[in-house]
């Protein structure tokens, strides 16, 4: 069984009830909905489908909402292409005006009050790029730097540029409703730059009394900067490599990619490097080389889930693209099965569970255990075993249907849904009884339980540590 998780964007290949059984029995552990696409009805449909999926199968999956964010785009031209020469200098303006090769405007009404000389100006995924030359009122004379054939509304990027739109839109307010509504277990934020970004969707949740979980896409540099604070406030990341590219000099991606992932590690937090991970499966039944060894060097990197977008959305061959990267997966945890516990750094605030999960995980390959029971109500404990990596699988047993869902996201873990225990005796029945069945272990092997006691006590640290022998 890979420990690796994989998210799926579900789309139009993937969204049938029939569909979303093979992609649950391929591998996959998260249903991703991108909300810069579908409306509604066509989200709830992929919902209910999963959720038929899941009580038929009896597996389980999380649910990821990806809000859009905010889009900053040029206006249309006065046709439907028009050619930029690299050299020649174009206005972009604020007002409404038909664009062409001299002028364009742009939906971003502050661009001309917080860009500056020198500043670069990215254009339809960084296919084309500008440089700020000077700002008159509502207009600003760029230079192209990098032109070409260019259609109307495409997307810009300002990577030197400190914006000060929130990462919420009006839209994103009402896909949010939505994601409460359905009890989606982790919602995505995009173009996260600042942790008040977090702060102002957090207060949101809590006054809903929604306890989904909150992912920061990191695609800016502004982000990249303030990744510790940001990470300090959410319950995971996603690596958005493709915005980052071009947010970012490209060849910085690879080590941003290994730093984000060594810090969540650290914290305990999930983390899931994303886009064009498989792309050439949109077209193609197999996966290139180069793909195999990025998913590949993302899990020896550390992380815990590795995504799939288009390849399961558009893609022809949906159901591939999920089991390759499962077969992957299995391949790299199995030939490099143990991680270097020391890797993991020790924060204060929660020294005595670092020390006795990092035990645990000590322990358990000490006394060749082939299951880690961690009893959890918040997934903390869980989180805290899961972050070393450890070759055992790691059995989390909560009372709360919403932590388990979210533990479909860490590295290693199987949740259970499980009655509330209130003795050690019952919670080795549980573990005994749940392990045979599901073949997890045989007669006589050696499990290894941690958890914080007294049980059913809220906010207690992780204490235990006992070994049981099945």
């Amino acid at each position: 069984m890979k420990k690796t998780k994989i998210v799926a964007t579900i789309g139009p290949a993937t969204e049938s009830e029939e569909m979303l059984t093979k992609m649950l029995k391929a591998g996959m552990n998260v249903m991703r909905l991108n909300f810069s696409h579908g409306d509604f009805a066509e989200h709830q449909n992929r919902v209910n489908n999963l959720r038929s999926a899941m009580k038929k199968t009896g597996m389980s999956a999380a649910i990821l909402q990806d809000l859009s964010g905010p889009k900053i785009r040029l206006g249309d031209f006065y046709q439907e292409r028009v050619e930029l020469k690299s050299g020649d200098k174009i206005i972009i303006t604020t007002e409404k005006v038909v664009g062409d090769e001299k002028k364009v405007s742009i939906n971003y009404k502050e661009f001309p009050k917080e860009v500056k000389p020198g500043d670069k100006v990215m254009v339809d995924d960084g296919k084309k790029q500008f440089e700020v030359l000077s700002i008159k009122g509502n207009e600003v004379t760029c230079k192209i730097i990098v032109g070409g054939n260019t259609k109307g509304r495409r997307g810009v990027n300002l990577p030197d540029t400190d914006i000060s739109m929130s990462c919420l839109t009006e839209k994103d307010l009402k896909d949010v409703e939505f994601g409460i509504k359905n009890k989606v277990d982790f919602i995505a934020l995009s173009f996260v730059r600042k942790p008040s970004d977090i702060v102002e969707l957090r207060e949101i949740l809590k006054k809903k009394k929604c306890n989904a979980g909150i992912i920061a896409k990191i695609e800016t540099p502004q982000a990249v900067k303030n990744i510790d604070e940001i990470i300090s406030l959410v319950d995971g990341l996603m690596i958005a490599r493709g915005d980052l590219a071009i947010e970012v000099p490209y060849q910085k991606v690879p080590s941003y990619q290994k730093m984000m992932i060594q810090k969540c590690n650290d914290a305990g937090k999930p983390v899931i490097t994303a886009t064009q991970m498989m792309e050439s499966m949109i077209k193609s039944p197999v996966a290139t080389r180069a793909e195999v060894s990025d998913v590949a060097n993302a899990i020896l990197d550390g992380t815990d889930a590795v995504m799939l977008s288009e390849e399961t959305t558009l893609g022809e061959f949906p159901i591939n693209a999920v089991t390759v990267m499962a077969t992957v997966a299995a391949e790299i945890e199995a030939n490099y099965p143990e991680r270097e516990i020391v890797r993991v750094g020790v924060n204060g605030d929660t020294k005595l569970s670092d020390s006795i999960t990092s035990s645990v995980v000590k322990t358990a390959h000490d006394v060749g255990a082939k299951v880690i029971v961690a009893l959890t109500d918040s997934g903390f404990t869980a989180r805290m075993v899961s972050r070393h990596k450890p070759q055992a699988t790691v059995l989390a047993l909560t009372s709360h249907e919403s932590t388990s869902n979210k533990l479909s996201l860490s590295f290693g873990c199987k949740a259970v849904t499980v009655p509330r225990y209130d003795s050690i005796q019952d919670v080795i029945k549980m573990v005994r009884a749940y392990c045979l069945k599901e073949k997890l272990v045989k007669k006589g092997d050696k499990v290894v339980v941690t958890g914080g006691v007294p049980f059913n006590t809220k906010g207690l640290s992780t204490n235990m540590l006992m070994v049981e022998v099945i």
